[in-house]
């Protein structure tokens, strides 16, 4: 049974922090304004905005040293991730995570912080949250269903997703322990002491920017990893912005799913609203949820 970090209530302090890719410091302004008006405070830290010219946020010892300050910091109840992008894994391995052991908080985000989700996973069997970032606050987006997942998942209410089916869908009822993220991290995870124990769990991917050729690469990779064979059940989100190569490959993203999964029985929702886009609802990793399939309906029960 994995750890529940406490849920938050107002006056609680969240950590807003870049361990990975650059963020502007404009981009997370609506996300902290909001934040407050749940009745949060806010501490900033310096990697957001920073003075970086890199791709990251700021050197691998700037980034490690804030996130390990805010995994210490015991008035810190949860660390929401500016961003992915990449970064993480170069620093993971040298983050001491016994403070946070001892007294877990909530990590979040999605993307190149799927690393961070699945590490605790595994390491130290305390549940996250795969859920929006700073900048799905932009846009009018804060007061919207999936931003609002986030908020509802910080109090502690029990997720209850549905979505339309799919032709692909494969009927079926399981219920277990919910795993999962971005489709690269889980792939680039394989074989390292971070990546998840998937025996007898819900998986849930997705994924942006890829070729199709890449997509397939890292099916065949969990397939002969062993990660399909073990898995109770699968959720396959939004693929957005797959890149075409000069020749077809001849299939699209879900056409290509379907034939690495076609030999397993166990229930499969395609088009989930997990995603790099605005679709993308709050989920507890590491949490037991109950996954429905039937022929008008899927659904995603916290339990």
């Amino acid at each position: 049974m994995n750890k529940i970090p406490p849920y938050l209530k107002k006056g609680d302090l969240i950590g807003l922090t870049c361990p990975a890719g650059y963020m502007e410091a404009e981009k997370a302004q609506t996300c902290i304004h909001t934040l407050q008006s749940w009745g949060y405070e806010v501490m900033v830290g310096k990697t957001l905005g920073s003075k970086s010219k890199t791709y990251f946020s700021g050197s691998d010892e700037i980034r490690r040293n804030e996130f390990q300050a805010m995994l210490d910091d015991p008035n810190i109840k949860a660390i929401l991730c500016g961003r992915g992008g990449y970064g993480v894994s170069r620093i993971i391995d040298q983050l001491d995570f016994s403070t946070f052991k001892k007294h877990p908080k909530w990590i979040i985000g999605f993307s190149d912080i799927t690393v961070f989700l699945s590490h605790v996973n595994r390491q130290l069997k305390v549940a996250s949250l795969h859920a929006p970032m700073a900048a799905a606050f932009n846009n009018k987006q804060a007061d919207k269903e999936y931003v609002q997942s986030l908020r509802k998942a910080l109090k502690g209410a029990k997720a209850n997703y549905a979505c339309k089916p799919h032709a692909f869908n494969k009927t079926g009822t399981c219920t277990a322990e919910l795993v999962g993220g971005n489709l690269a991290m889980i792939a680039h995870l394989i074989g390292s002491p971070s990546m998840y124990n998937v025996t007898n769990k819900i998986l849930f991917i997705e994924d942006i920017g890829e070729y199709i050729y890449n997509i397939d690469r890292m099916m065949i990779q969990l397939k002969r990893a062993g990660v399909l064979s073990k898995i109770s059940g699968l959720i396959i989100g939004k693929f957005s912005d797959t890149k075409p190569t000069v020749r077809p490959f001849g299939q699209n993203v879900y056409q290509l799913i379907q034939s690495h999964i076609a030999e397993y029985d166990y229930p499969v929702s395609y088009n989930f609203p997990v995603s790099h886009e605005k679709e993308n609802v709050a989920l507890k990793v590491g949490v037991v949820h109950q996954l429905k399939v039937v022929d008008k309906k899927v659904s995603l029960q916290e339990l």
